[in-house]
């Protein structure tokens, strides 16, 4: 058997490699295989850029050329009868993960994104018109172009043990543009389409994995991972003779069915977007229009929308907010060189309550070394560990945990009342109570203890590392240590040095969070960090407005598209008494600016859990709840525009100080930050994008936080 690799030219209109000029090419190698029971000879085509899983396969401009050549050749090698059939699969682990963007920052010209458009649709078209069986076997990782090009095939296998399987266009603000929009809702009809397509994307790019996808109706069969290309040779073999026929669900043609569709997913673009983003309803447009337009009507629709999302602002915010993700979150700036780090074999947790028996759990599978669990009395002990066991049982139970593991991981977690425990421990965090008396009391009963070594951790959320530390023996060991919760979800980890903390204890800090898959950010020592200081500006803003007279659903109808969720949504989710302790914290500080609701108090000695009724699913207001918030002689109303107007501003104010200060180091910090610890969308950039695209930063802040071009389309 012979393996070749393929290229062609590339459209002489537009220089593509000026604008991806590091492009890792995706090449498609050709292996002639005899398929079993004399159905012939199929040619596998193995998508394969050279590199190992963690540089998934990309199609960029060099690659796609490729691709129409190799299609090219196999048509016509299957017009004088040497292949039965085509084959597609991927390098180990990796089918492919979609369209190279990294060059978009450099695409100026519309013509430059409509031609980027029509070349992958035509090499797919090319793939879909071979005059013999096509089949994709998706072996690994499949997202955007990489699902695409699966469609394009007249058959589909999956394995049982592909992780990821998406379209997350919608996600970044574009659409599945090389066929996505047509080929899927003819595939599996209109609503299961609109689920990968927008739901998904929409729900912070939820990922299905191989049998899930199967479900949907994605591919025709699945396989095991062991086994999976001898299985889809032999399964496809089957088809190419007659032995097996493929059928699928008729999809309904009328009207009323796909308007249905459109009408349900256009309310969840609706109530994640505020109709901010065009993308979901670009895609729900191409979705629409699949009921009846051709191949060739639907393609060129989908050029035209590429082009127009290429040049449109909301697809540059999302790839930078995915550049962030993907590569300054993994190179945290300003950490210590990672030598410093010492090794940590044992871990003590003080606290026994929800969030420390979040913490231990995920210490225990990330670093998979001894945790010990204290409380003031055996019974918080013994249900700090308990919850830890119940969560490692029910991983087991979804296949997550082998016996052995599950075992093991049980035997690493122990609780007591006494923190003798920690004596050979290398790392202690705290999660008490958010009182900085309790805090000092615990820390110095772990000094007791510990080594003088042993890095002293806090969760704190809003206290001073520094003062934590002031009375300690060793306070050059204390370090801020903040967690997002859920812990298991949030991706962020604040790391925040006190005055005193040694490079060896900030180095130990990283490596561990590094260990536990979390995005650290290096913040200063200041009130509520980064995160929190942010959301208590913008919550403060709120409550004054509301205090003043606005109504609750005019605040939250302010902000759709804006922030991940409605302010007074968000509040019920955090819980009053934590965001009351968050603004008093800060109106401390900085009394000039924050501002603790009235309403917010009143809500909080009621204990009322929110604003919000989720009875049926819905949210409704809390008509009890509104009536805790003042009533003002002279409301002043204002409408959703000058309320956004109005948070944005305090935002871009907040930001501007908080740089100044050296609280983040940079505005990217700031981004990622509210982007994995608060949920801010891709497509706006996170927090900083908006400001600047909106105008408040100038008109604010007096200055856009980042360079023209970084997070836009380049003036």
């Amino acid at each position: 058997m012979s393996e070749t690799t393929t290229a062609a030219p590339v459209a002489a209109a537009v220089d593509f490699a000026a604008l991806f000029p590091e492009e890792v090419v995706t090449k498609a190698l050709v292996r002639d295989v005899t398929m079993p029971g004399q159905a012939g000879t199929m040619a596998l085509v193995t998508l394969d850029n050279g590199f190992d899983h963690t540089k998934p396969n990309t199609f960029g401009p060099a690659s796609i050329a490729g691709l129409q050549a190799c299609f090219d050749g196999l048509r016509a090698r299957a017009e004088a009868g040497e292949i039965q059939a085509v084959g597609l699969t991927g390098k180990p682990f990796i089918f492919a993960v979609g369209a190279d963007l990294s060059g978009v920052p450099k695409v100026t010209q519309r013509e430059q994104a409509l031609a980027i458009a029509r070349a992958g649709h035509a090499a797919y078209a090319t793939l879909m018109d071979l005059p013999v069986p096509t089949f994709a076997f998706v072996n690994g990782a499949a997202m955007g172009g990489g699902v695409e090009i699966a469609l394009a095939c007249d058959y589909r296998t999956i394995s049982a043990g592909v992780p990821a399987v998406a379209l997350p266009e919608c996600f970044l603000g574009l659409v599945p543009g090389w066929g996505g929009c047509y080929l899927l809702p003819n595939l599996v009809g209109p609503a299961k389409a609109l689920t990968m397509i927008v739901e998904n994307a929409l729900n912070t790019n939820r990922m299905l994995k191989g049998p899930a996808a199967f479900e949907l109706g994605v591919a025709d069969a699945m396989f095991a991972p062991a086994e999976f290309l001898e299985a889809s040779i032999d399964w496809a073999a089957k088809v190419v003779s007659g032995a097996v026929t493929v059928t699928r669900p008729e999809i309904p043609r009328d009207e009323a069915t796909w308007t249905g569709a459109i009408a349900a997913s256009t309310m969840l673009a609706d109530l994640k977007t505020g109709k901010q983003s065009p993308a979901p309803y670009r895609a729900m447009t191409l979705v629409a229009a699949a009921r009846t337009a051709t191949r060739d009507e639907a393609f060129a629709a989908e050029d035209e929308a590429l082009a127009d999302l290429l040049m449109g602002d909301e697809l540059r915010a999302g790839l930078y907010a995915f550049d962030l993700v993907q590569k300054r979150a993994k190179r945290p700036a300003g950490a210590p060189d990672r030598s410093l780090a010492r090794p940590v074999t044992k871990v003590g947790i003080v606290g026994a309550g929800l969030m420390a028996s979040q913490l231990a759990l995920l210490f225990i599978q990330r670093l998979e070394v001894p945790v010990v669990l204290t409380d003031l009395d055996q019974e918080r002990v013994d249900k700090g560990v308990g919850y830890v066991h119940a969560q490692l049982d029910g991983l087991a139970k979804k296949g997550r945990l082998n016996p052995d593991k599950l075992n093991r991981f049980k035997a690493l977690v122990s609780g007591s009342t006494s923190k003798a425990g920690f004596a050979d421990a290398e790392f202690v965090i705290e999660a008490v109570f958010e009182e900085m008396g309790v805090k000092k009391q615990v820390f110095a009963e772990c000094e007791a203890v510990v080594s003088d070594t042993c890095v002293l951790a806090t969760n704190t959320s809003s206290l001073s590392i520094s003062q934590m530390a002031a009375d300690l023996a060793h306070p050059e060991r204390v370090v801020g240590f903040h967690f997002f919760n859920p812990v298991a979800v949030m991706p962020l980890l604040e790391i925040i040095p006190g005055s005193t903390t040694d490079p060896a204890t900030l180095a130990t800090a990283f490596a561990v969070g590094a260990k536990l898959k979390k995005t650290c950010i290096l913040v200063k020592d200041s009130p509520s960090f980064i995160v929190n200081r942010l959301l208590g500006r913008f919550m403060g803003e709120v409550g004054r407005v509301a205090d003043a007279g606005t109504p609750v659903e005019v605040i939250d109808q302010a902000f759709m598209g804006f922030a991940p969720m409605p302010p007074f949504v968000l509040l019920g989710l955090v819980g009053p008494a934590i965001a009351l302790h968050n603004g008093e914290t800060l109106i401390k500080a900085f009394p000039d600016r924050f501002y603790v609701s009235e309403g917010l108090k009143a809500i909080v000695e009621a204990k009322k859990p929110g604003f919000y009724t989720f009875a049926g699913g819905k949210p409704a207001l809390e008509p009890e709840v509104l009536a805790l918030l003042p009533q003002p002689a002279n409301p002043v109303v204002l409408t959703a525009p000058e309320v956004r107007e109005r948070v944005l501003g305090a935002l871009a104010q907040e930001a501007r100080m908080m740089l100044d200060e050296g609280v983040a180091q940079a505005p990217m910090d700031i981004d990622l930050a509210m982007i994995t610890g608060a949920g801010f969308q891709f497509w706006n950039g996170g927090l900083t994008p908006l400001l600047d695209r909106s105008g408040v930063a100038e008109q604010v802040a007096g200055a856009r936080f980042l360079p023209a071009g970084a997070a836009s389309v380049p003036a």
